[in-house]
């Protein structure tokens, strides 16, 4: 049945669609933390941050079907919910971010935090990290580094080394934060004497698809001083951490300790109904408001106006930040308990972690030997993925009510698969 499903994939949606693992997993239903496929197979999900409250929420999912039932128009008519969100979602921030673009996916939020810094310093140059991922409109693309953009990357575009753990940028740790504010500065240089110059710097706070390196608090204060200096907007991409994932707070720009001029929303806010946002502040917004009159047809309509304001009530009302927290130091000191040859470092960010797996001395990805620990877990019913440039870091980000009995599951098992699984050759 899976072959025929890749096979129909293939006719009616072209070559080469992603699908997670060797063997993909063909999921038919969900509920919280767990995920059953059309064999039957329960799955624990350990990698999933759209279902943030978990799958298929009652709460949530009574919220879509009575609005469903009752509106949903396109955005051009007044309505409150819209309104009801954006007041309860800005109160959550601060920093005079009170006005916000509703869209519908983080794509195409991210699209917007580059026209608004573009709008606001009259500026198109952008920075990003050079292991980054910030989605897919023709604009964020070429921020990602999964694939080159045909004709190669724009000249408006600079890339900085991205911070790393075990290969830190300017080669050691204690000097990695200065080394990495110094490749920032050098790339606003260059964007400013190509005639480009600089709008903005965009990042997620906890370097997610870089592979959550262990930074920290205070890691970013000397970048956050060049980009101040130079005029650009800090553009904060809070689609993996935010919404209380951190668990000690509630976004992770609270967590890195920077006051962001954009943020961006999206996958989890509204527990997986399709639907984000850019937030700024008013002087920002109206820059980019009567620079380019966007309209966004399906952003913030009724029923994921709904969805949102019930996701937020879900996570405030079952303490799931509080949750995160909990689960999260007691993940952490399992993981420095995990022992096998090739493991090199094991990093968490609340209720998000990464285990890095290398060959040597030198630091040589293991990227096959986390691949194959990938699939075994799949096959024992855990789904997790990978993360980092050579993919070599196992990456685990379960919906957050994800329990300690949840988590006890799952790492009892990766230390039996870590007992039985050799050391590979690169």
């Amino acid at each position: 049945m899976t072959d025929d499903l890749l096979a129909r994939r293939k006719r009616l949606m072209g070559p080469n669609v992603p699908t997670f693992y060797t063997n993909p997993v063909h999921i038919v239903r969900g509920e919280g933390v767990w995920l059953w496929g059309a064999d039957g197979t329960r799955y624990l999900d350990c990698y999933n941050n759209v279902p943030h409250v978990g799958h298929c929420h009652p709460h949530v999912v009574q919220a879509i079907a009575t609005q469903a039932a009752t509106l949903n128009t396109h955005t051009r008519y007044l309505h409150d919910l819209v309104l009801d969100y954006i007041e309860q979602l800005t109160a959550s921030l601060g920093h005079g971010l009170t006005q916000a673009v509703m869209v519908c996916t983080g794509s195409e939020a991210n699209d917007i935090a580059l026209r608004i810094a573009q709008a606001a310093t009259g500026k198109t140059g952008i920075i990003a990290t050079d292991n980054t991922y910030h989605g897919n409109t023709a604009a964020v693309s070429v921020l990602s580094t999964r694939r080159p953009p045909v004709g190669g990357y724009p000249d408006h575009v600079r890339l900085v080394p991205a911070p790393d753990m075990l290969r830190p940028v300017g080669g050691r740790l204690e000097g990695q934060s200065q080394a990495f504010a110094a490749n920032v500065a050098r790339a606003i240089h260059e964007l400013e004497q190509s005639g480009h110059g600089f709008s903005g710097m965009m990042i997620c706070p906890i370097f997610a698809n870089e592979g959550i390196p262990a930074v920290g608090p205070g890691f970013f204060e000397p970048t956050t001083r060049a980009v101040k200096e130079a005029g650009g907007l800090l553009l904060v991409d809070e689609v993996q951490p935010g919404f209380g994932r951190m668990g000690s707070h509630f976004w992770g720009h609270e967590w890195l300790g920077i006051a962001p001029d954009v943020v961006t929303v999206g996958k989890p806010m509204a527990n997986g109904h399709p639907v984000a946002a850019t937030v700024a502040r008013p002087g920002i917004m109206a820059a980019f408001r009567n620079a380019f009159g966007y309209f966004n047809t399906f952003g913030g309509n009724p029923v994921s106006a709904a969805a949102c304001l019930a996701t937020l009530h879900v996570i405030r009302s079952e303490g799931l930040q509080q949750h995160a927290a909990e689960v999260s130091r007691h993940v952490h000191e399992r993981l420095h308990s995990l022992r096998h040859p090739l493991l090199a470092e094991v990093r968490a960010a609340g209720l998000f972690f990464a285990i890095e797996f290398v060959l040597d001395a030198d630091m040589t990805p293991a990227s096959a030997f986390t691949e194959s620990l990938v699939e075994r877990m799949v096959a024992r019913g855990f789904l997790l993925n990978r993360i980092g440039r050579h993919g070599n870091a196992l990456k685990i980000r379960p919906p957050m009510p994800f329990s300690v009995e949840n988590a006890d599951m799952l790492l009892d098992a990766l230390e039996d698969e870590l007992s039985r699984l050799p050391v590979m050759a690169p």
